[in-house]
Parts: C-alpha cells; sequence; structure tokens
C-alpha cells in the first residue's frame, strides 16, 4: 500500500493527498477530547458528590427486610431462593465466554474480561446473597454486596470499551474495581457508606447516558435498552420493598423480586451477545482511527 506518499512531508507544506486523512484525523481529535471530557466530567461529579455528602453510618436496620418469612424451615426463604436465578443466567454466559469469542459476539481482549467478570460476578452473587439471607448480619453483609457490584462495575466498562475506547474501558474497570475495595475497607473500619452509595448508583446514571450519547459497535443493541431498563427497575424495587410487597398484598417482596430482574439482565444480555455482530461503519471507522494513529 502507497499510503505513506500521500502524507505531508513537512507541516508547513501538506501534499494534495493529504487533505482528506487531515480533515478526518481532525474529527477524530474532536470526538476523543469530547469523550475524555465526559469521563473527566462524570468522575469529577462523583468526587465532589463524595466531598459533599455527610458521613453515612451503618444501620442494623439495613438487615431487616420487609419478606422475612421462613417456609420449611428455611430462614427468609424467598430472598435465600430469589438469588438462585443468577446462578442459572450467569453460569451459561460465563462457560460461554470461556469457550471464546466464537460463541459470543466479542472482538477486543479486554472486552472479554469484562464480560468474564460480569457472568463470575452474577455466579457469585447467587451464593453470597443467598449466604448472606440465610443469617443477615455485618459479617455476611459483604459476601451479598461485593459481587453484584463487581457486576455492575464491568458492565459499565464493558460498555465504555464498547462505544468509547479499549483503553479508557479498560482504565475505568481496573479504577471501578480498585474502588469497590476500597469502599469496603471503609464501610468496615470506617463505618461510613459514602463511597460505595456512589459506587451503587453510578451505573444507573452512567449506563443510559452512554447507550443515548455514543453509537453502538455492534448490531443488536437494542437489548442493551431492555437490559438497562430491568436493571433501574430491580434498583428501584430493592429500594422500595416495604412498599412493592404491601402493594402486591405481601405476595413477594421488593428485594426478592430485585434478584429476578438482575437475572433478567443477565439472560437478555446473554442472548444480545448470541446474536450480535460487528457495525462494519463503525468498525471503518475505528480502523481509521487507528491508522492515522499509527501514521502520526
Amino acid at each position: 500500500m502507497h499510503l505513506a506518499g500521500g502524507l505531508p512531508t513537512h507541516r508547513g507544506r501538506a501534499s494534495p493527498g493529504a487533505g482528506p486523512i487531515a480533515l478526518a484525523s481532525a474529527l477524530l481529535r474532536r470526538e476523543s477530547r469530547r469523550r475524555r471530557a465526559l469521563a473527566g466530567g462524570a468522575a469529577l461529579a462523583s468526587a465532589l458528590l463524595l466531598v459533599a455528602t455527610p458521613r453515612l453510618r451503618h444501620s442494623p436496620a439495613h438487615h431487616l427486610f420487609a419478606d422475612m418469612r421462613n417456609f420449611l424451615g428455611v430462614p427468609n426463604t424467598l430472598n435465600v431462593l430469589t438469588a438462585y436465578p443468577l446462578l442459572l443466567a450467569g453460569v451459561p454466559g460465563l462457560i460461554l465466554c470461556l469457550c471464546g469469542s466464537g460463541c459470543f459476539g466479542v472482538s477486543l481482549r479486554w472486552e472479554a474480561l469484562g464480560w468474564f467478570l460480569f457472568y463470575a460476578g452474577n455466579v457469585a452473587a447467587a451464593f453470597g446473597s443467598a449466604y448472606y439471607h440465610l443469617k443477615p448480619d455485618d459479617d455476611r453483609l459483604i459476601w451479598d454486596r461485593l459481587p453484584m457490584m463487581i457486576s455492575s462495575s464491568s458492565l459499565l466498562s464493558i460498555l465504555v470499551i464498547e462505544r468509547v475506547a479499549e483503553r479508557v474501558g479498560l482504565s475505568c474497570l481496573i479504577s471501578l474495581l480498585s474502588l469497590i475495595f476500597v469502599s469496603s475497607a471503609c464501610e468496615r473500619v470506617l463505618d461510613d457508606m459514602r463511597l460505595w452509595v456512589i459506587l451503587n448508583f453510578v451505573p444507573c446514571i452512567a449506563i443510559p447516558a452512554m447507550l443515548f450519547l455514543f453509537p453502538p459497535k455492534y448490531t443488536h443493541s437494542r437489548f442493551w435498552f431492555l437490559a438497562t431498563g430491568f436493571y433501574l427497575l430491580a434498583k428501584f424495587e430493592g429500594l422500595a420493598d416495604r412498599k412493592v410487597y404491601s402493594v402486591n398484598r405481601y405476595f413477594i417482596s421488593g428485594h426478592s423480586l430485585e434478584h429476578l430482574c438482575f437475572a433478567m439482565v443477565t439472560l437478555i444480555l446473554t442472548v444480545m451477545l448470541s446474536f450480535r455482530n460487528i457495525k462494519i461503519a463503525r468498525y471503518l471507522h475505528e480502523q481509521v482511527f487507528k491508522m492515522i494513529d499509527a501514521f502520526e
């Protein structure tokens, strides 16, 4: 390929063929700056929220759920049993992740790692949540929260890798995983839940925003909207645990429905991965970006 002949040999004078490449380079640089500005703004907003929010202490009331009925000698029966659909939805996805990109529509190495952590978090959450709900207390709480936070943070990072850039998404994944462990330490040692609360709700805002702001790399992107709807519904039901329980005449609590909705998120995304392919236009866009970076 004689691409080098179309590049400017001197910064002060461009050859006739350099116009389209220079224009494309300028447009892509502008888009890259926009993405960095959005990411920086989100990080700054989270930091300001952390500083401005008063200290949130852990309360024993957090272990008192709306539905604490016991059936057949199993404490908090429905809260325990509704955790296992996460296992049923997560194990097939985890196996397909281990089988490689031939089974799933995943084209990037770090994207595959993100999906693996997402499914591994779901599987771990099934056991961790059931273990916690058998005897809710401070010592068992981390086994319920930590896997789900890893799963949701991985999901956000996957979306960043897909729609922004692989390196940015990898940085996001490493940063979020590090902050998750820091938040757990703050809760246990300092009795401060602020960081945990922020990390818990960042995906609720960031994921829908990215779906609307950035174009998809793959087909079947409508599944992302459906999965996000169930994700937000799960968060709402968890917060409105007692209200949901009373509305449906004490049949099932909001927390139990939260578990089921999270399992639906996993199932929907597994179906999406099974059917999707790379969008040609977006693929060519990324290849041009890489080619310009190589020339510069």
